[in-house]
This record gives structure tokens, sequence and C-alpha cells, in this order.
């Protein structure tokens, strides 16, 4: 079954004038049973795009709820091939929503770029996003992403400087992602103004949609984001309700948090059949 490309999950968004939702989730957190169950749930809620962590050893962009949530993963032998394999099994399962893998650079180079990237495309990955690559040392992995007709998402926090801003978004494709704050994951009180000046500087450069994340974890936050940008990404604020809830109740609960942060009810199932 064809998935959906980034591009057009975009255009979604933007057709029905609303504020788009990226949700993050760490394979096998709290297992991998849970995980193939989340995300057609989670598809089915509203969600617009999934992206998906790779666990990993340093995950040095993450704050403590992503950290722990990587390191029961790796406990359980979750590995980049592993993840590879459960998204190929989300495409089965007639998941046909936007796909995004996160993960650090070393498991890529270490299983190759080239293999990596046809292996991603195969398994029916439609983005990469991976934090520790600076922009300048990026190309090898753009350029084999883009023969696998795979977006390789850009990063930009509020200290980008103008020059940096104008350089990544020369290349960007899929999206932009705006970090919200100059630190890690983590849910916060309020979105940080400097995260949304930093939209504005990024408007002026690309027409590529524009993300934020980092410390979303309410409706409000997606409103406040949505005055600005395409889409809000929520990670730690959807892991700490896996983490807090009951094993019975994980995915209701998941459900009626992508619930809250739509502010209304799905009438129809997006991107799960």
């Amino acid at each position: 079954m064809a998935s959906v490309q980034i591009k057009e999950a975009f255009e979604k968004i933007k057709s029905e004038r609303r504020t788009g939702i990226i949700l993050y989730l760490t394979v096998g957190f709290p297992d991998i049973e849970t995980t193939l169950n989340l995300v057609p749930a989670l598809a089915a809620a509203g969600a617009d795009i999934i992206e998906l962590g790779v666990p990993f050893s340093d995950p040095m962009a993450d704050g403590t709820t992503i950290q722990k949530a990587s390191f029961h993963a790796l406990q359980q032998g979750v590995t980049l091939k592993r993840c590879l394999a459960i998204c190929s099994e989300f495409r089965t399962m007639g998941v046909t929503l936007p796909l995004v893998l996160m993960g650090y650079y070393n498991p890529v180079i270490s299983l190759g770029i080239d293999v990596f990237t046809e292996a991603a495309r195969k398994a029916g990955v439609n983005g990469l996003i991976v934090p520790d690559l600076p922009p300048e040392e990026a190309t090898p992995l753009r350029e084999s992403a883009e023969n696998q007709n795979m977006d390789l998402v850009s990063l930009l926090a509020p200290t980008s400087t103008e020059r940096r801003i104008r350089d990544v978004c020369a290349t960007a494709s899929g999206f932009i992602y705006c970090v919200s704050v100059a630190g890690v994951t983590g849910a916060r009180q309020d979105v940080s103004a400097d995260g949304l000046s930093l939209v504005q500087r990024v408007r002026r450069h690309t027409d590529v949609p524009v993300a934020v994340g980092f410390g979303v974890a309410r409706r409000e936050h997606v409103e406040a984001i949505g005055a600005y940008a395409d889409a809000a990404i929520i990670g730690s604020a959807l892991v700490n309700v896996l983490d807090t809830a009951s094993r019975d109740e994980i995915v209701n609960e998941a459900v009626r948090f992508v619930v809250d942060l739509r502010g209304d009810e799905p009438t129809s199932p997006r991107g799960a059949e």
C-alpha cells in the first residue's frame, strides 16, 4: 500500500486550514507490541506524521524523558534494523501516513549510508531526522535519501545565524524542524517566544513547511505555534503519557491526549485502515 509523502501531508494540512500534528514515539517504549498498537491508533486519532525515534546510547539532543525511553528500548534489544522492520510492518498493517525516522548518525554510518537509505525506502520510511549531523556534513546522506525519494529534515535553533538559516533553507525538503529552545527535548509550561521568532526568520528564506518542536505539551501550545508555523511536534509529553498510563489503558490514554491536542474529535481514520 502506497504511503502519503510528507509534502502531501502538509498540502492536506494547508487545505484544511489547521495546524498539523507530528507525534514522536521511541520505538520499543514501553515495548515493541505497544509501539505496533500505538501508531495505527494515533493515525486514526488525528496525527498527520509519526516520528519514530531510533534508540541510541548517547541521545545528545534529548532530555531525561526520551533518554529514559531510549535506554529502556535499548535494553530490549531495539536496533536500527529492528526499527526498519517495524516500519515495514506498519505498512503491511495498512498505515499510510508519513513515517519519519529520528535517529543519530553513528548507527547510519555503521550500516552504510546507501545501504541504510535503500532499506529505509523499502520499509516505507518517508523522511529522516538526524539531530547530530551538521548541515555542512549532510550532503552524502541528503543525496542518498533523495535518490530513494525520502526527505532529510533540517533542524534550526534560535541560536542559528541568518547565514545558517539561509544555507539550510537552500537545501531543505519535507519540512524544517524549528527547535523552540536552545536546549534539549522536554515538556515545558510555555512555547518559547524565541522559537516563534525563529519561524518568522525561516519564512523569509523558504516556502518549505515549518514545524516547531521541543517543549510542546498542550493544546494551547499547538494553537500558539499554529499562528506562525505549519505544524507542532509533540514528543516528551506523549512519552510521559505512555510512561504513566496503566498497561491496559496506554493506547486509550495516548489517543485521548492526541484528541485533546487537536481540540476536536476525529471524524474518520487518517492514515490507517
